[in-house]
Formats: structure tokens, C-alpha cells, sequence
């Protein structure tokens, strides 16, 4: 990509508050920087995880702490009235209960006491065409699950030696694969902690001591009536090594019901034997990074304000909004405020300059100046 275009591009994505187009960046550069050159410019080949990481590894270098974490989530940018291709298709958004058309983005986070990084990334692409057997009808598929691509990248992020203690993710990356592979297969992790923290499903198997698992005597760990927020060391089904859970309650938390609106529950998981039930509470507060990450991408890196229409362009504009949120990340150390204070100071600015133009605007018409 051409750096200096790519420099300017992401600029005009933080400073926009309107959609974001190559047309728009040629109006605000009158011209210097022509439609043409930026429609290239996100016309090359996809720009993929290892692009990202080349683009974030000096600054990743400079923070980089073996008491990181490394977090894993997807996030789906709808896109309800584009038409639908290999990335735009439609996906099952668990925080609606239904699917919607968009984009499915999955990232690795990393996480250290000063700053949050994209590392890598991957878009989910349906491209295998099959037939529902339940409705007969025609639907796309992914020929690579999102657990996989987590898989792939958290290899990536240790091929390219990065530092960090846990790798957290949500129930939806909490598999029993995922836990075999990222304790057994990674556990050669260089900064020494093969360990990671994961929330488990209320309906997830537990063998409360070695006998237990030995027999094959498994319970639903929702009726183990494990006492909250004291640690305890069980056996998962399908993962041979005992992991710690704790039970978190959450008495009238709306946000996680349990089946009678009561009070909400969960299950925190970890490998760590010597991870405490604080120290396991507070890991896992420091997944919550990913979704204030996923709320800036698309509010403040326009991630969602790119009229582009084919899968290039797409996800090279995708590309360059992570790159715009990593520039938010270090204005914000700097400039000691938040993302969304610092889009504010824009806005402000923007503002006045919209007000002073009218004005100068109004001295040409005497009777609308009155």
C-alpha cells in the first residue's frame, strides 16, 4: 500500500463524522488526492492478520509485558443494504438471537497496562454455497469455523513471539478443543504461563474429584452446587487435565438473567493452577477491553461508514479502520483522553469551523445577516 495515502486515509477515518468515501477524502484534500488514487489504494489484494501485524510491531515491541493478555472476540457490522458477497453474508449475532446481513469480524487483542493492540484479525467468508436439509433452501457457509481461525492466530501471535499470561475469550471460544490446544499443544508459550480463562456454559459436564472423572461420573456444573466465588478444582468433559471454576452470582443483574429473570450466573475456567478466585475475576474484567475496542472501532474509526462494494475494498477498508483505531490508542496515551473525548474535541472543532463558514457565508446576503 502506499504508505503516505494509507497515513492520510486513516487520519480521514478518525476525523470523519459522515460516511467515508473516496470521493469524500478528494473533497477534503480538494483534490490533491484524487477519487482514482484512493479507490487503488483499497483495491489491492486483502490485506490480511500478518499485514496487521508488520503495520502494529514496533509499537507492540515498545509495550510489549509478559503480564499481557491476548483476547479473542468477533463483532458483526451490519450491513443491511449492501449486497451480499463472500463477506457480507449473513451471520448469527448471539447478542440479538438472530442472524443479520454484515460483516463478521474476528479480532486477537492484546492487552497490556497501558494500551490495547489489534494483532491480528480475520474475516469470516462464507464461500461454500450447500443446501439447508431442513428448508431446502440455498445458503452459504464458511469453509473455516471461527474457533479455527482463533486457533490460527493465537499460533501466529506466538510464532511472532509475543509476550502474554492469558489468553481470554467469551463462552463462544470456550470449546473443549480450544482449551486441549491452547493448554497441551501451546503449552511451550515463552513467557512460561500455558494457562488461559474462559466463561463455561451453564450446561457444561463437570466431575467434581479424580474418582468422579475416572468413572465417568459427570454432572451438569450448573446443579454441582458449587458455593460462589470460592475456587474449585474439577474435570471437564472432553479435557483431560483438571481446571479451576469459580461461580460468579449476580443478584437482579439484567444483563444476565438466569431462566426466571432472578439473578444472573457464571462460570469462570482456568488452567492456572495457582490462579486464585480474585486473581480469576479479575483476568477475566480485562476481556471487557474487546467490546469498549468493538464500540470505538465502529464509532470513531468508521468502521462502518465505507460505501465500498467488493470484498478488496472491503476488507482493506476494514484493515485501515483497525489501523485508525490503533492511532486513537496512542493520541489517547498522549493526550491522556479517552477515544470517544477525543472524537468529541474534533466534533468541536469541526463545528466551529461549520459555524465560521456560515457566517462568512451570510455576509453576502445583507438581509438574511440581520
Amino acid at each position: 500500500m502506499d504508505q503516505d495515502l494509507l497515513d492520510l486515509y486513516t487520519d480521514y477515518l478518525i476525523a470523519s463524522f459522515g460516511q467515508a468515501s473516496a470521493t469524500g477524502l478528494e473533497r477534503l484534500t480538494d483534490r490533491r488526492v484524487s477519487h482514482d488514487r484512493v479507490t487503488r489504494l483499497l483495491s489491492v489484494p486483502p490485506r490480511t492478520g500478518a499485514d496487521l501485524w508488520r503495520a502494529v510491531k514496533p509499537l507492540v515491541r515498545q509495550v510489549q509485558c509478559d503480564e499481557a493478555v491476548l483476547i479473542f472476540d468477533d463483532t458483526i457490522e451490519e450491513k443491511p443494504y449492501t449486497d451480499e458477497n463472500d463477506i457480507v453474508a449473513w451471520h448469527f449475532d448471539h447478542t440479538k438471537g438472530r442472524s443479520v446481513k454484515g460483516i463478521n469480524l474476528v479480532t486477537a487483542l492484546y492487552g497490556t497496562p497501558t494500551v490495547n493492540v489489534p494483532v491480528s484479525f480475520a474475516v469470516v467468508a462464507k464461500t461454500e454455497a450447500y443446501t439447508d436439509q431442513k428448508t431446502g433452501k440455498l445458503r452459504r457457509r464458511s469453509p473455516t469455523t471461527k474457533n479455527e481461525q482463533m486457533r490460527a492466530m493465537l499460533r501466529a501471535c506466538i510464532a511472532n513471539e509475543l509476550p502474554f499470561r492469558y489468553v481470554l475469550a467469551d463462552i463462544w471460544y470456550g470449546s473443549s478443543e480450544n482449551m486441549r490446544v491452547i493448554h497441551l499443544d501451546l503449552k511451550r508459550h515463552f513467557c512460561g504461563y500455558p494457562i488461559r480463562s474462559f466463561p463455561i456454559k451453564r450446561n457444561r459436564l463437570v466431575a467434581l474429584s479424580a474418582a468422579d472423572h475416572a468413572s465417568g461420573s459427570f454432572v451438569h456444573v450448573s446443579a454441582a452446587s458449587l458455593e460462589p466465588d470460592r475456587l474449585y478444582r474439577v474435570h471437564l468433559k472432553e479435557v483431560p487435565f483438571a481446571v479451576s471454576v469459580v461461580r460468579q452470582v449476580f443478584t437482579g443483574d439484567a444483563t444476565s438473567p438466569n431462566e426466571d429473570g432472578s439473578s444472573g450466573e457464571r462460570y469462570l475456567v482456568t488452567s492456572d493452577e495457582e490462579a486464585t478466585s480474585e486473581a480469576l475475576r479479575a483476568a477475566y474484567q480485562r476481556r471487557w477491553r474487546v467490546e469498549e475496542y468493538h464500540r470505538s472501532l465502529k464509532q470513531n474509526a468508521s468502521l462502518a461508514k465505507s460505501p465500498t462494494r467488493r470484498v478488496a475494498t472491503q476488507t482493506n477498508h476494514l484493515f485501515c479502520s483497525l489501523l485508525a483505531y490503533v492511532k486513537l490508542e496512542r493520541l489517547r496515551v498522549s493526550a491522556k483522553a479517552n477515544h470517544y473525548a477525543l472524537k468529541g474535541r474534533l466534533y468541536v472543532r469541526a463545528l466551529h469551523s461549520a459555524f465560521e463558514e456560515l457566517r462568512r457565508l451570510k455576509q453576502g446576503y445583507p438581509a438574511l445577516a440581520a
